[in-house]
C-alpha cells in the first residue's frame, strides 16, 4: 500500500481561457516536510486550494488519506478537515476573538467536549507554539506579526492534525523571526510525526527544514527533490532560483 497522505494525479485548473495547471502529478509522502516553491503566477496557492477543497479542479483527482476529494461522504468530509491544520499567509485569525479563544475554535466546532477541557488544550497548544500565558486574552491587533503566524499555528494544531498545511509561513517576519519560526515547524514536524505541504518562497527555510522540494512550473511540477539534486537541475527557471545570487548567498551561509 502507498503511504501517501497527499495524491494529485492530472490536476488541471484554470480560470476562464486560463490554464493554471495542465496535467499536474504531486505526491507527499507520510512524514514528509516537502516545500513548494514557482515563480509568481505559477499556481502554488491555486494548488494548495484544489487539494484542501476551496477550488474545484476543471481536470484529474486529488485524493487526501487514500480518499478521493470528488467523492467524499459528509462524514469522511468532516474526518479530512480533522485530520488537517491550516495556516494561511495572513494568518486568517477572528479579530474579534482573543488569541485563546481563536485557538478554541476548531474544538469548539469540531468536538463536544466541555469548556474546561477546551480551554486547558487551546492553553497547550498556545505554549507548544512558544507563547506565553500573557497572550490569551490579547486580540490580533494587539499582537506582532511574528505572534499572530504562531497563534495561526496554534489554531491549525488544535485537533491534533496528520497533515499540516503552511501558505508562505515566514512572510513579512525578519530573519530572526523567520528562523525561530523554522525551527517550531521543523521540531513540531519531528515531535507530532506530520507531514507538512509547505509554500515558501524563503530559501533559507527550503535549506533549513524541508525533505524535499517541488518545482511549480511549466504548468505542472517540474521536479521533486531534495534542495542539493535541484542545484544540479537543468531546468532554467530551478538554476535562476537556486544558483542565481541570492541562492548563491544562502548556500554560502549554509
Amino acid at each position: 500500500m502507498s503511504d501517501a497522505v497527499v495524491e494529485v494525479s492530472g490536476l488541471r485548473s484554470q480560470f476562464g481561457e486560463r490554464v493554471i495547471h495542465d496535467d499536474l502529478d504531486l505526491t507527499v509522502e507520510r512524514g514528509e516536510v516537502l516545500g513548494v516553491v514557482g515563480g509568481s503566477g505559477s499556481g502554488k496557492t491555486v494548488l494548495l486550494n484544489s487539494i484542501i477543497g476551496l477550488k474545484e479542479p476543471e481536470g484529474g483527482t486529488v485524493k487526501l488519506f487514500g480518499h478521493d476529494r470528488a467523492e467524499l461522504t459528509k462524514a469522511q468530509a468532516a474526518d479530512i478537515e480533522r485530520r488537517t491544520g491550516i495556516l494561511f499567509q495572513q494568518g486568517a485569525l477572528f479579530s474579534s476573538l482573543s488569541v485563546i479563544d481563536n485557538v478554541a475554535s476548531p474544538l469548539v466546532e469540531h468536538t463536544r467536549l466541555p469548556k474546561d477541557v477546551i480551554r486547558e488544550l487551546a492553553e497547550m497548544k498556545i505554549a507548544m507554539v512558544g507563547l506565553k500565558p500573557e497572550s490569551h486574552h490579547l486580540k490580533p491587533a494587539e499582537l506582532s506579526g511574528g505572534m499572530r503566524k504562531r497563534v495561526g499555528l496554534a489554531r491549525a494544531l488544535a485537533l491534533d492534525p496528520e497533515l499540516l498545511f503552511l501558505d508562505e509561513p515566514t512572510a513579512g517576519l525578519d530573519p530572526i523571526g523567520a528562523g525561530a519560526f523554522d525551527d517550531l515547524i521543523r521540531q513540531l514536524s519531528d515531535d507530532l510525526g506530520l507531514t507538512v505541504f509547505m509554500i515558501t518562497h524563503d530559501l533559507d527555510t527550503l535549506y533549513a527544514i524541508t525533505d524535499k522540494v517541488a518545482v511549480v512550473a511549466d504548468k505542472r511540477i517540474v521536479a521533486k527533490a531534495t534542495v542539493q539534486e535541484l542545484e544540479q537541475s537543468d531546468h532554467p527557471w530551478i538554476r535562476e532560483y537556486f544558483l542565481g545570487p541570492r541562492g548563491r548567498a544562502v548556500r554560502k551561509a549554509a
